[in-house]
């Protein structure tokens, strides 16, 4: 028999009876809050077009690398699921049939804070009751297809009734944002926002980089061939993201290193990349550099930097071979910010107009590293706990290692950082959930009055954000 789908009203609170109310309490204050989504990686033609989204598999299982990692930890392959693979081709599945895969192995995500966030979609977005699982599998996907033909389930619609004040996707900056331009002018009041990611034209091993570049000089009229040129077509398009709303960059590089080289070696870094020779330390060299070009940028157009350091990419060869990026394949590794960010902060750390927030994979910085930089430089803001640690228990050890020597005003509050759309929502309410508990301990043990908790409740859930990112 099927089991029931229950969604607990105290789920994720403290067990003490005592903490629990006042968590109660602090959760009932904020749960109604607007959802400020202020990074991600949702597709901006969706809203653009608000066409109906295709399929249970197409909108849940296809677009969320968490949930195929694990799948394919036990031997289910990426074929088997329908995903795209790196030549633009997919195995002929019948959605459902992938959906049935999916189901039969629901179980593997007990414990996961992906099951946490479906089990929420299913049950607040479908009114589901029982759980999914082989046996439910069909009228799962049945009742969900059904829904999604229905004008109620077309994006904008679900962007309004998830009380979603803004949401910013993450472009490239040869990405000519025919998207957003359309959304601009379609006359929705849906504030839908893009943010400058320049991976692919400062990053010299990324695939494609010379070519690259020389369409970044074709979108700008620059001359990307010299060092000058390449900073200016750079510039421009910022600037022509900052037109479409952008109010942030993002950087995914390898590890936090930055670099602040005199003009004469910035150009003769440039040419060896020019030639195909950067590589290994000397396009990690390059990579700091333009970190810290960036980091002037921002200082004159305003936009917030965000530094997402850390991951290995694409570790499975094969898999990235056959399937290309964001494949569930990245993982984690030890990450230096206090050597690293010093030739950056040596130069622009104590610029209050510069805004820099820092993520990190390596839980290890926290408290090391991470609490004493931002508790000290003006410039920087901690990111919420990111990836794999954007859990319960995650979100537990962020606060408790970080807050003693950061604070929370050095943070920027939550953000969900999701391609798939669907669990926006519930992605928020366990953030809010585990930051009430954190908040009700203190209250508890004699270290906040209980409206100060409450005040601070509702800058972790939306202020902090608000503000962090110039919305």
């Amino acid at each position: 028999m099927p089991r029931p789908l229950i969604l607990h009203p105290d789920r994720l609170f403290p067990a003490d009876e005592t903490v629990r109310a006042i968590a109660r309490r602090l959760y009932a204050e904020i749960s109604g809050l607007p959802i400020i989504s202020p990074h991600g990686h949702t597709d901006p033609a969706w809203f653009a077009g608000n066409a109906p989204f295709e399929n249970p598999t197409a909108l849940l299982l296809q677009p969320d690398h968490y949930l195929y990692r694990m799948l394919y930890s036990q031997g289910i392959s990426l074929d088997q699921l329908g995903i795209l693979r790196a030549d633009g081709s997919a195995a002929q599945v019948n959605p459902r049939e992938a959906w049935r895969v999916f189901a039969k192995h629901y179980h593997l995500f007990r414990g996961t804070p992906s099951r946490l966030w479906l089990d929420h979609v299913f049950a607040e977005l479908f009114g589901l009751q029982t759980q999914l699982g082989e046996e439910t599998a069909d009228a799962y996907y049945d009742l969900i297809d059904a829904a999604l033909t229905g004008d109620e389930f077309r994006p904008r619609a679900l962007f309004e009734r998830f009380n979603i004040e803004v949401l910013t996707t993450t472009e490239s900056p040869l990405d000519q944002l025919l998207q957003h331009r359309a959304l601009r002018d379609s006359g929705w009041n849906g504030r839908v926002l893009t943010a400058f990611r320049p991976d692919p034209v400062v990053d010299p091993e990324y695939e494609g980089f010379l070519e690259n570049l020389e369409t970044l000089g074709d979108l700008t009229g620059e001359d990307t061939g010299t060092w000058n040129g390449y900073l200016m077509a750079l510039r421009r398009r910022r600037q022509y993201f900052k037109e479409l709303g952008a109010t942030s960059t993002d950087h995914g590089h390898p590890t936090a290193a930055t670099a602040d080289l005199s003009r004469n070696d910035c150009e003769t870094l440039f040419d060896k990349a020019l030639r195909g020779k950067c590589k290994g330390s000397k396009a990690e060299l390059f990579r700091g550099q333009l970190l810290t070009e960036m980091a002037a940028m921002s200082l004159d157009d305003g936009l917030v930097m965000q530094l997402h350091p850390g991951p290995m990419r694409n570790h499975n060869l094969e898999l990235y071979q056959r399937f290309g990026r964001d494949r569930g394949a990245d993982m984690p590794r030890r990450t230096d910010f206090v050597n690293a960010l010093k030739p950056l902060l040596d130069r622009f750390g104590n610029e209050s107009d510069l805004a820099l927030i820092l993520f990190s994979l390596d839980e290890s910085s926290y408290a090391r590293e991470l609490a004493p930089l931002a508790g000290h430089y003006p410039c920087l803001k901690l990111g919420p706990a990111w990836w794999f640690h954007d859990s319960p228990e995650g979100m537990r050890r962020y606060r408790q290692q970080l807050t003693e020597t950061a604070g929370f005003y050095n943070t920027v509050g939550f953000n969900d950082d999701t391609r798939a759309f669907l669990s926006i929502p519930a992605r928020h309410d366990v953030a809010r959930r585990m930051d009430c508990g954190y908040l009700a301990e203190l209250v508890a043990d004699h270290r906040l009055e209980e409206d100060e908790a409450a005040e601070l409740a509702v800058e972790l859930a939306y202020t902090l954000a608000k503000k962090a990112y110039r919305l």
